[in-house]
């Protein structure tokens, strides 16, 4: 089942959309370029597990 959330990026702080495997479990990360400066974002994702919202924190990559 996929999902759709809203991040920020961690360089240029524009808001992107990314699918969000939810199989994947209740927490995961990966990088991501943003869709706006294209810099690669650390994105930590948490699913509720009753709820099933998706929320995303960054963070950028070294």
């Amino acid at each position: 089942m996929e999902n759709t959330a809203e991040y920020f990026c961690a360089y240029c702080g524009e808001s992107s959309i990314t699918f969000v495997d939810l199989s994947g479990g209740f927490s995961q990360s990966y990088i991501e370029d943003c869709q706006v400066c294209c810099r690669p974002n650390r994105l930590f994702i948490t699913v509720d597990e009753e709820t099933l919202e998706v929320s995303i924190d960054t963070d950028v990559t070294y």
